[in-house]
């Protein structure tokens, strides 16, 4: 396994259990709910972008797929 893909498990890791951490805070729900969008959203790029080679596709696809996530996790965020 590439040293790269090794930082990037570990990353995916810490994100994990980074999000069942802050699930158990009771304070402030909906702003929980952003932050463990956000945390699930860079889990989500990180494995896009590494795991299945998203890099090395067009550009269009990339702007499209940050794009759709930002405005779903914005659209999710602002109605909390």
């Amino acid at each position: 396994m590439e040293k790269q893909n090794i930082y990037t498990l570990v990353a995916l890791i810490v994100l994990t259990v980074l999000t069942a951490v802050f699930s158990h805070f009771d304070s402030q729900i909906s702003f929980l709910a952003f932050v463990i969008l956000v945390l699930s959203a860079i889990k989500f790029l990180l494995v896009f972008f590494r795991f299945m080679e998203m890099r090395k596709a067009n550009k269009f696809w990339k702007i499209l797929i940050t794009l759709y996530l930002v405005i779903f996790i914005s659209v999710i965020g602002f109605t909390l």
